[in-house]
């Protein structure tokens, strides 16, 4: 499965690999390997876990107390062997486990999409406050958009998760964009992996057009948001009482 080729190589010399105990040597590594890059993957599709209940509870907490909830869904993801094995040769890096860990932060993913730009900014200043949430690196390419138009909040953070005998901090990458944003960047997704495509650098410049429409877009219906909302009467003690009262009815969970 997942190992470092070139270090077995080293061990155990292509000469020696005609002998039985060679052979016995070398199958039991690989073994080992697989078991090994499997307890990994559990470790990632648990931090997951961790960071979607994380999210689940914000979403929870704004639906009872806030106006408005700027979570509109939540998703996660495991990224497959041959899309890691694929990721680490491109980069010219060893497939190894360790290589795995040192090198690749999106194996773990989690996506959160909302409807207005600003709550992307809320929701990541929420989730970041948690004092058990380490942030590695953060990548606004809502201020800085891809050459080719993608916009998102990328963060990549480490989170603790406690097993039976230890603890282990493991790195997850979590996705905050609009549903626009979301739209474009799904279709973008399916088109960039086409093959023989006629006329590519059309294509191409065509969906960087796509791109700054819809961020046009999400600026417009953030403006008209606001704009509502500046035009609204403050609601008076016993109105916000009785809304508070409308979402006992809400269920929680």
């Amino acid at each position: 499965m997942m190992q470092d080729e070139e270090q077995g190589r080293e061990e155990l010399p292509l000469g020696l690999l005609s002998s039985p105990e060679a052979l016995y040597d070398r199958t039991r590594q690989m073994m080992w390997s697989a078991v090994r890059y499997k307890e990994m993957r559990m470790e990632y599709s648990c931090a997951l876990k961790e960071i979607r209940t994380k999210f689940d509870v914000l979403s929870t907490e704004f639906n009872i107390r806030n106006k408005r909830n700027p979570i509109a869904s939540v998703s996660t993801r495991l990224k497959s062997t041959e899309s890691t094995a694929r990721k680490l040769l491109a980069r010219h890096l060893p497939i190894s486990l360790e290589s795995i860990e040192k090198n690749i932060y999106d194996i773990a993913g989690i996506r959160v999409i909302c409807s207005y730009i600003d709550d992307i900014y809320e929701i990541a200043d929420a989730f970041l406050k948690q004092d058990d949430v380490r942030l590695i690196e953060k990548k606004d390419y809502i201020e800085h958009p891809k050459p080719n138009g993608y916009r998102s909040l990328h963060l990549i953070v480490s989170v603790p998760v406690f097993f039976a005998e230890r603890k282990k901090d493991v790195t997850v990458e979590v996705q905050i964009r609009t549903i626009a944003m979301d739209f474009w960047a799904s279709l973008e997704h399916q088109i960039k992996y086409k093959k023989n495509i006629p006329e590519q650098r059309e294509v191409v410049s065509h969906l960087k057009e796509c791109a700054d429409v819809i961020a046009r877009t999400d600026e417009e219906m953030l403006a008209l948001r606001r704009k509502i909302e500046a035009a609204e009467d403050m609601p008076s003690e016993d109105e916000v009482l009785f809304d508070k009262l409308r979402k006992l009815d809400i269920q929680i969970g």
